[in-house]
């Protein structure tokens, strides 16, 4: 079972961001600033600042996950989104004779793909364990599938999240990563509720879609909105 827990954050990520954005504008020191910022100010300062989207303060701060219950192919997504760290659980020392592995929502509902499915990772059970009596870990796991479940530890600042909950909240995205980043959401916005309230998909936080014909319907297309906009200038002097 996909498992996101929060372990680590920032203290005072949303004061040390607010105190970031307004050293820009005031003639003093980012720890004085900090010392006299009311919650009150912090708030009116952090909501101006996310709705205009001046982001380069909130790289700032950083949040660090912990990740577990999730497949060597949600992995392999995730590392695409370089502006952030990771560690994860390695193949090469960890022996993965009896290894997890996760069933996609569609070979779960379906017996006869369920059945197929469980008997071709117990045979890769079998095979792996064969192999690593006989060459090395690091070698014996080539054969092991996407479907390992695997752990890992993921530290992201909090621009570079906000790009990743955008594109992976999408309905669009993979089913697993999907969930993934839908919980990720859920633990940063317990800290820090006005930095991430408007994190997500763009069809939820601005309204339009930037996704053309892979479009799920949930917001107008970005093309539609501007084609319109044009028609109605036409003929206006």
């Amino acid at each position: 079972m996909l498992k996101v827990t929060l372990i680590n954050h920032t203290p005072e990520p949303e004061k040390t961001v607010a105190a970031a954005a307004r050293l820009c504008y005031s003639p003093l020191g980012a720890a004085e600033i900090m010392d006299n910022f009311s919650p009150e100010q912090v708030d009116k300062f952090l909501t101006r600042l996310i709705q205009m989207g001046h982001f380069s303060p909130i790289e700032h701060v950083t949040f660090t996950f912990a990740i577990e219950g999730v497949s060597r192919a949600l992995s392999h997504q995730l590392v695409r989104h370089r502006i952030a760290s990771y560690s994860q659980k390695s193949q090469r020392y960890v022996a993965e004779d009896s290894f997890a592995f996760i069933v996609p929502p569609s070979i779960r509902n379906n017996p006869e793909a369920l059945a197929v499915y469980e008997e071709t990772m117990e045979q890769i059970r079998e095979a792996y364990s064969k192999l690593a009596k006989v060459v090395p870990k690091e070698d014996a796991r080539y054969i092991l599938p996407n479907a390992c479940e695997t752990k890992l530890v993921a530290t992201f600042n909090a621009r570079s999240l906000h790009n990743f909950l955008r594109l992976r909240c999408c309905q669009r995205a993979q089913w697993e990563i999907r969930e993934l980043a839908e919980k990720m959401l859920a633990e940063v916005r317990k800290v820090a509720p006005r930095l991430f309230a408007l994190a997500g998909p763009s069809c939820e936080v601005e309204g339009v879609c930037y996704e053309g014909d892979m479009s799920c319907g949930r917001a107008p297309l970005i093309e539609d909105l501007v084609a319109g906009h044009k028609g109605k200038g036409q003929g206006v002097e």
